[in-house]
């Protein structure tokens, strides 16, 4: 074939065009008043802070296939977008460049953002945009804000709070990753006392533990990290009264009541409040300078099994209930004040660290859980595993499980201690010490207190002026809405973590200027259909999501008590074996793909490079396999004539066979985002259509249909290809509102051939099966028949001889 027909086709000049068609047609503008059913598709909004690169799109474009083949399966589709345009990223991007502005760095990244969007053909409901730092966005988070205020779920208190020395603020515990800043892993964070805003989000525990079993088209492993992270546990509390302390006791909580008789000295946190007040003198500077070392460790490396524990003692004694004996109190750094009481009985008979603690400061080691054996002389090491109650009174000889439950049944009758549940799950804490993000919305009046911004006084507007609003007295000064006296505002804003708990709500109405979002309109679209993002998300943003999902339920706002039914993690795209990015000098930008392959090469080479979950490598050959691919289908479709004749291949019977499967299969795998099998089976279809041109060549009803069902097929991954493709085969109207090819079983059919089962050369069945049925099936068929089975009479086959589609002879 000479150059000029393969250059026919040529992306750089179909795609601009293709691209206009849809934007004026508004293609996929979403109705809220359709019949249709609805199906809302939902890619997680991106950090408008940095370079988009064709890894970045790899999302995105899953998001536009799943939406485009819905949209012509006859489904009203909400495919919206928006920006996660607060918060550090942003911030942290503006001042590496010199400190510009983040406002003009954020919506310059958008603009930027946008038209590299439509350049891949990627389509949105642009009209419902959404861009969480401008006002008529944030003034709702505001709102939402003091919703959470009212219903007590908002709360100002002093605690220790977790503290980026670089991005100068405080993080959630799971913004601490390894004991270091989520944003600078080689920056150690700092322990400091502030006053902090918190949303409890520990009342809703239970329910967000509890609904996790409704999830079951999310990863188990998100479903696992969730379930760990709440870390629900079911135990005792038991008060330990302290020597020459009258009244005062050590609350403890336990898992395992059924060791109490094994507690021979307790632990407090440095932390702990009791700490200074029990001290002796003797111990007393020791104890507070260990104090201090203890709080400028993170809790990963105060809990971590591979440092050595360490400790001291505070030369007080409490007396452990259930059997009056006094025991030392110690203090140690592996026990924290925000995990169960800030206080442990220490049973190093049967624990791990205590027992590594015990040994190296001597203190007793008593069994008190001997193993099924019996009890050991004496204990290289702690024993944690179930087993029978020794040295324990009236408890004697009882197994763990049953000791448990008649231990905490006798602590309660005793009135020592009671049943109990506790969540490693910690309150949210919200506040940051940054300019970039929603202020939150009260002041502070010497009368009044704490007062909330009235609603119609909404929004509280960011200053202009880039600098902290701590020292902005034109935004901190102000009046107390109460009493009308000189009043400071808040200075900390949101955590940016806020502003994406609630903003796939807010594409159902995103020019309501009354309220955050239309319940009626909320409660059509909700839930989201399918959520799609990165796994890093699994604990931060899809927690809190849930949360102010079940807070919305409970206010009355929304009919949904999770706000995703299908999650799908995606897989990073790499290059020369290194996440793609900018930054890293191998990130492919959509202008460069765009130029040089088109966009509709790298979108299917981007749902064919591998299994869209896994991390995948990006070459410049495999792009340029995906460009030859659809240079063969534009002259399959277009260029028929130009096939040659081999008078081998494919027959029309094959052809429509092939079609039938094709459809089953294609649908099936996008409708099941494995993309990469979706666009194998369409090679296999162009394959098997050059097999029937090469072998007849007669373009009759069976290869028109053949022709569209591939385009239609094709469409999501590669749409502007398609509808020119479409458009040239003479169809009137746009292929992307052109019906899903429908699935027809009788087609797909292979045809049954007899296959003659004999086992030593003798004839002992006849199985039916589709033509073409592997070795390996055909085998397990023969051997699942009576009459075979009984021909063996228990022998085995050591040898087998197949003659595909007609005998199988087992040899024994």
């Amino acid at each position: 074939m000479s150059q000029s027909r393969r250059s026919s086709y040529v992306a750089q000049e179909i795609e601009p065009k293709w691209q206009r068609i849809w934007a004026e047609r508004g293609v996929m503008k979403a109705q809220d008043d359709s019949p249709k059913p609805k199906y809302y598709d939902l890619v997680m909004y991106p950090y408008p802070s940095g370079d988009l690169t064709v890894g970045h799109a790899r999302n995105y474009v899953m998001g536009d296939v799943l939406a485009r083949m819905k949209r012509m399966q006859g489904f009203e589709v909400l495919h919206p977008f928006g920006w996660d345009a607060f918060g550090l990223p942003a911030e942290n991007a503006a001042m590496r460049r010199g400190g510009i502005h983040p406002g003009k760095w954020t919506l310059d990244n958008i603009a930027k953002g946008t038209r590299e969007l439509k350049m891949m053909g990627i389509l949105y409901d642009w009209d419902r945009e959404v861009t969480s730092c401008l006002p008529d966005y944030y003034k709702w988070t505001e709102w939402l804000f003091l919703l959470f205020h009212k219903r007590g779920l908002a709360y100002r208190a002093m605690a220790p709070v977790n503290w980026c020395p670089v991005d100068k603020t405080v993080l959630a515990n799971e913004q601490v990753i390894n004991g270091r800043c989520w944003r600078h892993p080689d920056v150690e964070v700092e322990k400091r006392d502030l006053e902090q805003w918190f949303f409890k989000i520990t009342e809703y525990a239970d329910r967000l533990l509890d609904d996790l079993q409704l999830l079951d088209k999310w990863p188990q492993k998100v479903r696992t990290m969730q379930t760990n992270w709440i870390g629900r546990s079911e135990g005792a509390e038991v008060d330990f009264p302290i020597v020459g302390h009258e009244g005062e006791t050590i609350r403890v909580y336990t898992t395992r009541p059924d060791t109490l008789w094994g507690a021979t000295f307790m632990v407090l946190a440095p932390e702990h409040p009791l700490v200074e007040k029990i001290t002796t003198e003797r111990r007393r500077a020791e104890v507070r300078e260990y104090v201090e070392r203890a709080r400028k460790a993170s809790e990963i490396d105060r809990l971590s099994t591979e440092r050595e524990k360490t400790g001291v003692s505070t030369g007080a004694q409490a007396i452990n209930p259930v059997n009056g004996e006094k025991i030392p109190i110690w203090i140690a750094d592996y026990v924290l004040m925000t995990y169960g009481t800030g206080a442990i009985m220490a049973v190093p008979a049967h624990d791990e660290r205590d027992f590594e603690f015990a040994r190296k400061y001597s203190l007793p080691i008593r069994e008190v859980i001997a193993p099924h054996g019996g009890p050991q002389d004496e204990l290289t090491e702690a024993y944690t595993g179930p087993g029978t109650m020794v040295n324990s009174g009236e408890f004697d000889g009882l197994d763990t499980k049953t000791g448990v439950d008649r231990v905490i049944e006798w602590l309660e009758r005793k009135g020592i201690g009671k049943r109990s549940v506790k969540y490693r799950l910690r309150d949210w804490l919200i506040s940051r010490q940054r300019y970039w993000g929603a202020p939150i919305p009260v002041v502070y009046c010497e009368v009044d207190g704490i007062v909330p911004v009235p609603v119609a006084d909404l929004p509280v507007m960011l200053p202009k002026e880039y600098k902290p609003l701590s020292e902005n007295p034109d935004f901190y000064r102000t009046t107390c809405p109460n009493c009308g006296r000189d009043a400071r505002r808040e200075t900390d804003t949101m955590d940016t973590f806020i502003d994406s708990s609630w903003y796939f709500l807010r594409y159902a109405s995103p020019h309501d200027d009354t309220q955050p979002y239309d319940p009626e309109l909320a409660n059509h679209w909700m839930p989201v259909d399918q959520y799609t993002g990165g796994v890093e998300h699994a604990i931060l943003h899809l927690l809190y999501s849930r949360f102010f999902v079940k807070v919305l339920h409970d206010a009355g706002m929304l009919d949904a008590e999770e706000p995703f039914i299908r999650l799908f993690n995606q897989g990073m795209v790499k290059r020369f074996g290194q996440v793609m990015s900018k930054s890293a000098g191998n990130g492919v930008s959509p202008d460069e793909l765009v130029a040089k392959q088109g966009a509709d090469a790298g979108r299917i080479y981007e749902m064919f490079i591998g299994p869209p979950e896994e991390d995948v490598e990006w070459t410049d050959a495999g792009l340029n396999g995906v460009v030859r691919f659809l240079q063969r289908v534009w002259r399959l479709v277009l260029e028929p004539e130009s096939i040659e004749k081999t008078g081998e291949g494919a027959d029309t019977a094959q052809l429509r066979r092939k079609v039938a499967q094709t459809v089953k299969n294609v649908t099936d795998d996008y409708d099941g985002l494995r993309f990469n099998t979706a666009v194998a089976y369409l090679m296999e279809l162009a394959n098997t259509m050059q097999d029937y041109l090469q072998r007849d060549g007669s373009r009759d009803a069976g290869w028109n249909d053949a022709v569209r069902t591939l385009v239609k097929l094709l469409n999501p991954v590669g749409p502007h290809v398609s509808e020119e493709m479409w458009e040239r085969l003479g169809e009137k109207t746009l292929l992307a509102d052109a019906s899903w090819p429908e699935y027809d079983a009788e087609a797909a059919a292979e045809p049954e051939i007899t296959i003659v089962v004999q086992v030593n050369g003798r004839v002992r069945d006849r199985l039916t099966l589709p033509a073409g049925t592997s070795e390996e099936k055909v085998r397990e068929q023969a051997l699942a028949s009576a009459k075979v089975r009984s021909a063996l009479d228990g022998g085995r086959p050591s040898k087998v001889v197949y003659v595909p589609d007609r005998l199988i002879n087992l040899v024994i």
